[in-house]
């Protein structure tokens, strides 16, 4: 451990007083993607005192903040700030039935953390490079009625708060992002380092349109939208059996109107469709066999169906842990294991988006109880969550930035992207017709 290293360790021990009750702060005002005004006001008010340079409402809440006067490759620290619909959570907002459910307050406390030992004098000076600290919108999934209202508004890309930076070209300065977050598959040591492979997904609303008839006097005079609705997903079931265990296919139905009278033939239903699975390809090939059970459907039944696609995510490209983050992790003293090969997130994060484009060296932590998005999720142990995690990002910063930078340089050297940001986003719009 060198001299700046036990400078930036003492820096945030002196702090952790601060960081938790920063921490304690956003779990108490939870706020869902897009909306995250409260918080927003609150990270970029504390950088703010850092000396840094704030670009607020990126995204319309995403809050960047940079020194970037220094010559050398820019690593930006990224935080999630949105919370996630749990309404029977202890600490859900009773207004807009949110709570932190999957930790994102942590990865919030963990980077202001890192902010505080980055900004101090002597440790900038010791970087060939700079660091920018990017409080980002809504990783959670975004309904479809929402998306349309968000579009309306004049978001672009309303699937993922990452894919909306990337569009409007909020990444365009970053050569390497850092991102954390809590423990997604199983893991008994503090930290798990490097990246998985996980699941991406894409989602769609579908209308059934029936005919509505009396349901006593003459039901044979209707076309039941609801029928179609649950027959399409019955003929999804059965399907399950031709999916490959190696393409880790999940697929999720919500019913989101099926008729307004219970006396009438239900002429409309509305279903939200989600499709996971580990390649953009497979994603793309189970959708089409959906939209084959919903055409059936209603075919079957003298019915019509439309169908509008909604943007996903792209999955996580597999990233082993680098050498700079095991080294750090080594100086804390914690236990840690390594991603392997085999391991597999069957969840999805629009962190996958970033991985298709940049370099992402990713960090999990232990230190809560109780499964994510449930009312039972909660931090139990503030040092590693906050104190320990904070000590990650900022170590991590370090070793990648000392010196002349060359393991940051070595690492964007031996990337090669999927997109570039031009190519992302000409994907996303044909594929999704945005």
């Amino acid at each position: 451990m060198d001299q700046i290293e036990e400078r930036i360790i003492h820096i945030i021990e002196a702090h952790r007083r601060e960081i938790e009750i920063f921490a304690k702060d956003i779990e108490s005002h939870p706020e869902p993607g897009f909306y995250e005004e409260r918080t927003a006001a609150h990270i970029a008010a504390f950088l703010r005192t850092l000396g840094l340079n704030i670009h607020e409402h990126l995204a319309r809440t995403g809050v960047r903040a940079d020194w970037m006067e220094q010559d050398g490759p820019n690593v930006t620290i990224i935080s999630e700030m949105d919370a996630i619909g749990c309404r029977k959570h202890p600490m859900a907002d009773l207004n807009n039935g949110t709570a932190h459910a999957c930790g994102h307050h942590a990865q919030v406390a963990a980077m202001i953390g890192a902010a505080l030992a980055l900004t101090d004098e002597e440790v900038r000076a010791s970087l060939s490079g700079s660091v920018s600290f990017f409080a980002v919108p809504a990783e959670e999934y975004i309904d479809a009625e929402k998306r349309k209202h968000l579009r309306n508004n004049g978001i672009g890309f309303p699937g993922s708060g990452k894919s909306e930076l990337i569009r409007t070209g909020a990444f365009n300065n970053s050569d390497i992002l850092l991102t954390t977050h809590v423990h997604m598959v199983p893991v008994e040591e503090d930290f798990y380092l490097g990246n998985p492979s996980c699941n991406g997904f894409m989602a769609e609303e579908v209308l059934v349109k029936g005919k509505a008839a009396h349901a006593a006097i003459a039901p044979w005079d209707g076309v039941n939208a609801l029928s179609i609705a649950t027959s399409a997903i019955q003929m999804m079931g059965l399907m399950r059996e031709t999916f490959r265990e190696a393409d880790h296919v999940r697929l999720h139905n919500v019913i989101r109107k099926a008729g307004d009278i219970i006396n009438s033939v239900p002429d409309e239903a509305v279903i939200e469709t989600k499709v996971r699975a580990s390649s953009l390809e497979r994603i793309r090939e189970i959708q089409e066999m959906v939209n084959r059970a919903y055409d059936g459907a209603a075919y079957a039944f003298g019915g019509s169906v439309e169908k509008e696609l909604l943007q996903g995510y792209m999955p996580v490209r597999y990233r082993e842990a680098d050498k700079v983050m095991i080294e750090a992790a080594k100086l804390l003293g914690c236990s840690y294991r390594t991603v392997n090969k085999g391991d597999f997130n069957n969840a999805c994060t629009d962190v996958g988006d970033l991985t298709q484009i940049f370099p992402v060296l990713n960090f999990t932590f232990g230190g809560f109880e109780g499964t994510l998005h449930s009312s039972e999720f909660q931090i139990v142990d503030p040092e590693l969550a906050y104190i320990q995690s904070a000590k990650m990002l900022a170590l991590t910063a370090y070793r990648l930035l000392r010196g002349k930078a060359e393991e940051a340089e070595n690492i964007i050297r031996n990337y090669t992207p999927v997109f570039n940001r031009e190519s992302y986003c000409t994907y996303i719009k044909e594929h999704y017709h945005i």
